[in-house]
């Protein structure tokens, strides 16, 4: 027989205690993404929804509610010009880290060039960036809702 069986059985649970402690002690120590606030830009602390005509051109300019997501606020700006969407900006987005930087740097330029092809909030989700593509999203439509599109 083995020999943590026969002859210390006491050896067994000193030891599935310890990896059980050790292993709350690593599970505990991770810290979790923090939620804080940080905006890509001072305009992002305007009022939700906004609206501005350049005189004498026929563009509009229409900023977005900002959408809370799990890894921070998105909001976006939309440009419009003879009824159809000519830019979309985003204000707002997740930053706070290297990663939220890295997603957010490749996510934004796809979400920004589908809204422009589609010319409506029905653009697809961008892999790795769930989040900020929902939100992205639904900021385009309050934008685009606020602007009668």
């Amino acid at each position: 027989m083995h020999a943590l069986k026969k002859n210390r059985p006491l050896r067994r649970i000193v030891l599935a205690s310890a990896a059980t402690v050790s292993g709350m002690v690593l599970l505990l120590s991770l810290k979790p993404h923090t939620n804080s606030v940080v905006a890509a830009s001072a305009e992002s602390h305007a009022p939700s929804s906004g609206s501005s005509t350049a005189p004498g051109t026929g563009t509009r300019t229409v900023t977005g509610d900002t959408v809370q997501t799990r890894w921070g606020p998105v909001r976006v700006r939309v440009t419009i010009e003879g009824g159809r969407l000519t830019d979309v900006t985003a204000l707002s987005y997740p930053q706070d880290n290297p990663r939220d930087q890295e997603i957010s740097g490749y996510a934004l330029p796809q979400l920004r060039s589908e809204a422009l092809a589609a010319q409506s909030a029905r653009i697809d989700t961008v892999s790795g960036a769930t989040y900020t593509s929902g939100g992205y999203r639904r900021s385009l439509q309050s934008a685009l809702d606020s602007a009668g599109l």
